[in-house]
């Protein structure tokens, strides 16, 4: 196999992304400012309902009687909205009430009136909403992560709102509250950079820098400055950066070389995310996993250039020359490694050849088999009763036999954990050679393959097993095998087995 001549070549792509799969619902940002509201009832939900819609910019009208609101409306008609406004009509909706409105929400106990209300609501033409009635409601509201103008609604389409809390809280902590002021700067030089700016690769280019800045720089300026102080500051480094970029014509490609982890979607570090939603092109090792793609950009391009022990597998050189062409062509490369990128991924090579192609290059690591292996197995690989060094090794040389540069003397220390990757076919012999070097055949041994991944298969034992521990998980698996006390207390643990499916 050699890499691909044309990017748009099909049979490279291990899959391609679904365009769209089946949604229960259409989320829909609604602009309300200036528009007047209805909501019905005096309760806290009711109360929580006005106040969203108020900082929406709608004009709000609570109908309920005086005497039913509940504390919480009470305050908040007393000491007013952030945006928009509030007002009390003290009396019970109506069907005359919701004429004319842009949305009415009711909050209310019995089934009848929400009916009631629902039906008034249709014949009105109004959408609306019955708070915690799913069967009565046109439309729903959902979570939200408020960084205005960024607003990030999720919904579990009323099936599990707790969930869809968790899943705001999760939200919340990934995206700095500095987000609004780079999103109303967004905002104020969207004129200038359709103007100054070509559409496609020049407007991409300056949004996919902005947008890493948004996520890198946090505007914390020194207090004697303040945030508006930085802001200006950003402002004047944007304006810097569109102006290269018209003066520049098409922006030239780049590369990023990407660790992709040991397989599992969650352990991608932010920086890893955000580079494969800006890629244009997507290179990727076999070993990477279907769920970690799906993080990437819709619209990349995705092409296949694994290299597994036994099997046809793309020449370096054609990695390389595929890089350096798509790059040339003006395009962000993402260069998807299993494992971390610095890490017996041949990256070395690859960046050489950037670097003596004049193409920008960047790293960003990940985290690499050994560290998901002692999670696995859930040890420490330095622990200081057991280990007083950590030693990462190739399984096999590039001629398909045990590496010959390896200190075979200096891995078979005592208080030494050794990891060998791709060294499942080197199985017997790496014990043969270890043994030989006086390391004890009763020395504890881990292997696992597919770590982190629903198939993870691990299995722990001794040293003088470990040709047939490995071939019990199977040698056409990506195998990974480390030696050293520090797998002792695994020895009395159940190992064999898929240790995440079964969890689940």
């Amino acid at each position: 196999m050699s890499a691909m001549g044309d990017e748009s070549e099909g049979s490279e792509n291990r899959q391609r992304p679904e365009r769209m799969g089946p949604l229960s619902v259409v989320p829909v940002f609604l602009s309300l400012a200036g528009r007047r509201v209805i909501v019905a009832g005096g309760t806290a939900g009711a109360a929580w309902k006005a106040e969203l819609l108020a900082a929406a910019g709608a004009l709000v009208e609570v109908h309920a009687p005086a005497a039913d609101l509940s504390d919480e409306m009470a305050e908040l008609l007393s000491t007013g909205a952030a945006a928009g406004s509030l007002c009390h009509r003290d009396r019970i909706w109506d069907a005359a009430c919701l004429k004319g409105a842009a949305v009415a929400v009711l909050d209310c106990e019995g089934e009848g009136e929400a009916r009631a209300f629902a039906c008034a609501a249709k014949a009105a033409g109004v959408p609306w909403n019955v708070v915690d009635k799913p069967a009565f409601c046109q439309f729903s509201f959902g979570s939200v992560v408020n960084r205005s103008p960024v607003v990030v609604g999720i919904s579990t389409d009323g099936a599990a709102p707790i969930l869809g809390q968790a899943i705001r809280r999760r939200i919340e902590t990934l995206l700095p509250p500095s987000l609004s002021a780079w999103g109303r700067l967004a905002a104020k030089l969207r004129t200038e950079v359709l103007e100054r700016l070509a559409p496609g690769p020049q407007r991409r280019a300056f949004w996919e820098r902005f947008t890493d800045a948004a996520f890198t720089r946090r505007l914390a300026a020194a207090p004697e400055t303040g945030l508006e102080a930085a802001t200006n500051e950003a402002e004047d480094a944007a304006r810097r950066l569109v102006g290269e970029l018209a003066g520049s014509g098409a922006p030239g490609g780049r590369v990023t070389l990407v660790g992709a982890g040991p397989g599992e979607a969650e352990l991608l570090t932010l920086k890893a995310v955000r580079a494969l939603q800006s890629a244009d092109v997507i290179l990727f090792d076999d070993l990477v996993s279907d769920e970690v793609l799906e993080l990437a950009r819709r619209e990349a391009k995705r092409l296949l250039v694994g290299k597994r022990g036994g099997r046809e597998s793309c020449r370096q050189e054609d990695i390389n020359a595929t890089m350096v062409r798509l790059a040339k062509a003006g395009r962000h490369v993402v260069r998807l490694k299993s494992g971390d990128v610095s890490v017996f991924g041949r990256a070395g090579e690859e960046i050489a050849e950037l670097t003596r192609e004049a193409i920008p290059v960047e790293l960003v690591p990940g985290i690499t088999a050994a560290s998901a292996l002692a999670a696995s197995f859930g040890v420490s690989l330095t622990h200081r009763d057991h280990a007083s060094e950590l030693r990462l090794v190739t399984g096999h040389s590039r001629h398909g036999d045990l590496p010959d540069s390896v200190d075979w003397a200096g891995l078979a220390a005592a208080r030494a954990t050794v990891v060998f990757y791709m060294g499942g076919r080197m199985a017997g012999r790496i014990a043969a050679r270890l043994m030989g070097e006086g390391l004890s055949g009763d020395t504890p041994v881990a292997v696992a393959a597919h770590l982190s991944r629903a198939d993870e298969t691990r299995r722990a034992g001794r040293l003088q097993d470990l040709e047939a521990i490995v071939a019990a998980i199977g040698l056409d698996k990506p195998i990974l095998i480390a030696v050293g006390q520090v797998f002792e207390t695994c020895l009395d643990q159940d190992h064999s087995s898929i240790g995440i499916a079964e969890a689940v």
